[in-house]
């Protein structure tokens, strides 16, 4: 049974929304964010994954969900075998090199038990943004502390993690940069008007763009409540796509799959794309979120039921 209506129920859209937040603020700094990603990466070269080996990458939440981003880059670019893994469920008997760690808050439950688990002979490095916080103590550090953020719900911390990978697997992010720095320069007012008052919302992507859909679900989901969704483009159409109807939208990231846009025209939703790397694609999404918050009377930096870290009694 589906507990949603099948009458569409759109948002309702303010007439002067109030993007005072801080993930607003945080929102607007990604850009510059990403570009010193490129010295910190060099910096920390010599504990990063190296081409060849086999990694680990884990985390919990958005940081899973970047882990599978990066696992698919890294292997995209021939790398080596790379595995992603929730925190809680790590493959050990796995023959791995190197594992990488993900956490913003250096203080999550699982994550800490994880890298406890770790065989001490296996490297493995943790990128966060907390200072004085036990992951530090459990790998080779990497300290963001500049993208730390106030907001429960993560953005620049994220994106920056996988913009330090991307750099260090040898990509030019100027162009993606380049392309953030324009999402933020647009009225979101006009250039989201799509998406704004959908009453439901799939993301959909390919390789680490996939990884990227199932995080916009997620922040859509923490920010506003939204009834969002996310699929490999291709799985869209075994059977998900039965949800589109009109006053309902879909949101591919990365470049369309064949026959994609006849076949949610047909369905009568709403189809949002741009051809533009992923990640400034999820800058928009983002936007989205602050807009969306500030129509439904929400504060996102506080979501309902969420706290910046899960520490759980053991």
């Amino acid at each position: 049974m589906n507990d949603h209506p099948t009458d569409a129920v759109l948002v309702p859209i303010s007439a002067n929304p109030d993007p005072a937040t801080h993930l607003a603020t945080e929102v607007a700094t990604q850009p510059d964010d990403w570009a010193r990603a490129a010295s910190t990466a060099a910096e920390h070269r010599a504990v990063l994954p190296r081409p060849g080996e086999r990694v680990a990458v884990i985390g919990c939440g958005t940081s899973l969900f970047m882990s599978r981003a990066i696992a698919a880059l890294r292997e995209d670019a021939g790398q080596g075998l790379t595995d992603a893994w929730p925190a809680s469920q790590v493959r050990r008997g796995r023959d791995y090199d190197r594992y990488l760690v993900i956490c913003r808050s250096g203080t999550t439950t699982e994550v800490i038990s994880a890298m406890r688990e770790i065989p001490a002979h296996i490297p493995r490095a943790v990128i966060c943004s907390s200072p004085g916080t036990p992951v530090l103590d459990l790998g080779d550090p990497i300290l963001i502390e500049k993208v730390d953020e106030r907001s429960v719900v993560q953005t620049r911390f994220a994106t920056t993690a996988l913009a330090i990978l991307r750099w260090h697997l040898g990509e030019d992010l100027g162009p993606t940069v380049e392309q953030a720095r324009a999402v933020l320069a647009e009225d979101p007012a006009r250039s989201l008007a799509g998406v704004r008052g959908a009453e439901q919302i799939t993301f959909v992507g390919m390789g680490f763009a996939g990884a990227l859909a199932e995080e916009a679900g997620l922040k859509l989901r923490e920010s506003c409540q939204s009834w969002a969704e996310s699929y490999l483009a291709t799985e869209y159409r075994h059977g998900p796509i039965s949800i589109a109807a009109p006053g309902r939208a879909v949101w591919a990231l990365g470049p369309l799959v064949p026959n994609f846009a006849a076949d949610v025209a047909d369905t009568g939703a709403h189809l949002e794309h741009r051809d533009i790397d992923p990640m400034a694609e999820l800058v928009r999404v983002h936007r989205l979120c602050v807009l969306r918050a500030a129509d439904l009377g929400l504060d996102p930096d506080h979501p309902r039921g969420l706290n910046r870290s899960v520490v759980l009694d053991q």
